[in-house]
């Protein structure tokens, strides 16, 4: 099975300038707890509610004035929509992440996927309970 098959395709994305109260409502509509960052059609992060929450409401931050590109994370993992599920797996084990951007033969984000959509994968379980065991082991 290939990424594109069992990634997230309605991709809600969040301009990097917005604030992240606009960035927390998209959130709380979708219930979704990240979105990609744009600068225009550049992938330039990831913003997750974590992020929202300790770097910006725990420093006391403005969420009306505050933008999101303060508060996110600016290194992006991604994977191609083309490639199969193990190499999915293995850059979550490898980088310790939950989700990766899915990416188009354009390298334009079309996707997410987490390892929740891995889990559901018939004989992908046991491999997910191991990727997970290796993101919460302290390093």
């Amino acid at each position: 099975m290939r990424i594109g098959e069992l990634m997230t395709k309605n991709l809600e994305t969040i301009e990097a300038d917005a604030p992240l109260r606009l960035a927390a409502e998209r959130m709380r509509s979708f219930g979704i707890g990240a979105l990609p960052v744009m600068d225009g059609a550049q992938l330039v992060g990831m913003l997750t509610d974590r992020d929202i929450t300790v770097r910006a409401t725990a420093a006391g931050k403005d969420p009306n004035h505050t933008p999101v590109r303060e508060a996110m994370t600016h290194t992006v993992i991604t994977c191609d929509a083309d490639a199969p599920l193990s190499e999915a797996e293995h850059l979550m084990e490898e980088k310790a992440v939950r989700r990766l951007v899915v990416l188009d033969t354009y390298k334009k984000p079309v996707g997410l996927i987490s390892l929740d959509d891995l889990a559901t994968v018939p004989g992908e379980a046991k491999h997910t309970g191991e990727v997970l065991r290796e993101l919460n082991t302290p390093q």
